[in-house]
């Protein structure tokens, strides 16, 4: 399989599903579609401990909206 940056990015596509199959296939929201994403590819984009911190943001970042929501 060929690299492509935009239509098949090296750190989306290992393993036996590509991510974007899967968020899909979920059909998960921007956040926890961000945090799949982020975790997908911490180990290999290069920056591992950077991409976990921006999944545990976007993982808080849905906890609060879904507290917030509840508190109405």
């Amino acid at each position: 399989m060929t690299h492509d940056p935009v239509k098949k990015p090296a750190h989306y596509n290992f393993g036996k599903f590509a991510v974007i199959d899967v968020i899909e296939d979920w059909n998960l929201g921007y956040h926890l579609s961000s945090l799949i994403k982020y975790i997908a590819r911490s180990k290999h984009k290069g920056e591992e401990l950077q991409d976990l911190k921006k999944a545990a943001w976007f993982l808080n970042r849905k906890i609060w909206l879904l507290s917030r929501r509840k508190r109405k």
